[in-house]
């Protein structure tokens, strides 16, 4: 029988004595179920991997883990799963996520505007992710309604009474850690739109740039929108921002990752504009994939090659139908594909090619 449950050799084993493990024919009973249902698992479509998280949940078992942080980990997967569960039936319903104060009136103009944004982006087709409490995430639900709504509230001492839109909608999730909660907002919008607020808002708006940045996000659209006339965003996110391009934190390329406006015209534009001709992308193996719903004529990859150099390795851009690793992905074949080296590093860039794609 495979050994499913060997550690890497290079880690040091420790003593019987130092591990508190169950009876060493209990552990043996476990790990044989274990195996067994792994190797029927692996003949169902994703097996190995569920297979991979079962694996994972035994060694918890000899890990001298302790009761709290396997609590911790019980309930993150719960709160992915059910999440996961809940977002699936509109997987392939594009959705913006939702930032902003929870403090925000409802006479405030930045709750009209955001109640506006939602309405309108709603009315293109859109499905609205926002927390579930009062002030921005009340505005972003009452403008989009509760069909097309998401709730992913969490539970705190203060603050957070689920507003009366998306109460009793099966759409809406409860979580217990910000980590989970803050996953599903980036896993499953298509963009992000930033309104003004506090210091939950700032961490969800750097977060998402710096997950775009490093490449540990796809690339989606980011807008920072104020009130018509406002200056909330270019009063404190443009000094900021000027700072970290004065000592090269930053390049300049990066600002194309975001676009600040006091404007839900020139906002939804930004949004919907990103998704004008780019579909997806996905890494197969040493090559960046991006699917398109019009491939780019021969002179306009050859100008590719020329304005996008700097991001490729080793040759350029080519034309491609669907690789054979993307097999997965039956829905998505018809899709023609623009394949390169990417470099892994110039994540900005990318999103200005994505730019340049858009204007074909």
């Amino acid at each position: 029988m495979t050994d499913h449950f060997s550690e890497n050799p290079e880690q040091t084993q420790e003593s019987a004595e130092t591990i508190h493990l169950p009876s060493p024919d209990a552990m043996a009973r476990i790990q044989q179920l274990a195996a067994d249902l792994i190797g029927e698992l692996q003949q169902q479509a994703e097996g190995d991997l569920v297979g991979e998280i079962i694996e994972t949940a035994i060694k918890l078992l000899r890990d001298q883990t302790n009761r709290g942080d396997i609590k911790l980990i019980s309930k993150a997967i719960k709160e992915i799963r059910y999440s996961l569960k809940v977002f699936a039936p509109y997987r392939d319903t594009h959705k913006v996520s939702i930032f902003g104060s929870a403090r925000t009136a409802r006479t405030d103009p930045d709750y009209i505007q955001c109640a506006n944004f939602a309405r309108e982006i709603v009315a293109k087709g859109w499905m609205v992710i926002t927390g579930a409490g009062d002030g921005i995430m009340a505005a972003g639900h009452d403008g989009a309604g509760p069909e097309p709504s998401f709730g992913l509230a969490i539970r705190l001492p203060f603050e957070q009474k689920t507003n009366p839109t998306i109460a009793n909608n099966d759409k809406l999730i409860n979580f217990k850690y910000f980590f989970t909660r803050k996953l599903m907002f980036v896993r499953s919008s298509h963009a992000v739109a930033l309104f003004p607020g506090g210091f939950g808002t700032f961490d969800e708006g750097f977060e998402v740039l710096t997950l775009i940045q490093t490449g540990k996000s796809v690339p989606l659209p980011i807008v920072f929108v104020d009130r018509p006339g406002g200056d909330y965003w270019k009063g404190w996110l443009q000094p900021a921002i000027d700072m970290l391009l004065r000592r090269k934190f930053i390049n300049e390329s990066d600002l194309s990752l975001f676009k600040i406006t006091d404007s839900n015209e020139e906002a939804i534009r930004e949004i919907t504009h990103f998704y004008n001709n780019y579909h997806s992308v996905r890494t197969v193996r040493d090559e960046l994939v991006i699917r398109l719903q019009r491939e780019p004529g021969e002179a306009q990859l050859k100008e590719m090659n020329i304005r996008f150099a700097d991001i490729v390795v080793n040759g350029g851009f080519r034309v491609s139908a669907p690789l054979p690793l993307e097999y997965d992905e039956p829905a998505l074949a018809h899709l023609p594909r623009l394949v390169l080296k990417f470099n892994r590093r110039d994540h900005a860039r990318l999103r200005v090619l994505i730019d340049f794609l858009n204007d074909l």
